[in-house]
């Protein structure tokens, strides 16, 4: 079986499908990399407003591991985010609150994974949605 290279964790918002696929692309990783998609991304895996979602996402990793041998997560997330704004809640939302939210994500991921996946390499990308 072919080796793949990594496993990408992007968002399902249908305005970054297209950011996401350019930034694979431009990393020359098209046809590299299984794909996991969900709303948020590493919010959606972490965060205990989507607790439901964690276990599917391990699961999926898991599987990927062990069908295509990756050996690296590229965990893409997005400005404008809209489970970050549902993770904040009904407070006061701006730039620095969204990228403390992702930031927050990107710890929580890499630590879990570290316990579970120790020889997982994990890179972290906040896109924006504007050009």
């Amino acid at each position: 079986m072919k080796k793949y290279e990594a496993m990408v964790l992007s968002c399902m918002d249908p305005r970054f499908q297209t950011k996401v696929y350019k930034y694979l692309k431009a990393k020359k990783l098209t046809g590299k990399y299984s794909s996991f998609t969900i709303a948020g991304a590493a919010i959606g895996v972490t965060a205990k407003k989507f607790k439901k979602w964690h276990s599917t996402f391990i699961d999926n990793l898991s599987t990927s591991i062990k069908l295509h041998k990756i050996n690296k997560l590229i965990v893409i997330n997005h400005r404008d985010c809209g489970a970050a704004r549902i993770v904040n809640g009904n407070k006061k939302f701006n730039f620095k609150i969204e990228n403390k939210i992702h930031k927050d994500s990107f710890k929580k991921i890499k630590k879990v994974l570290n316990k579970k996946f120790p020889n997982l390499k994990v890179n972290f990308k906040i896109l924006s949605l504007k050009n």
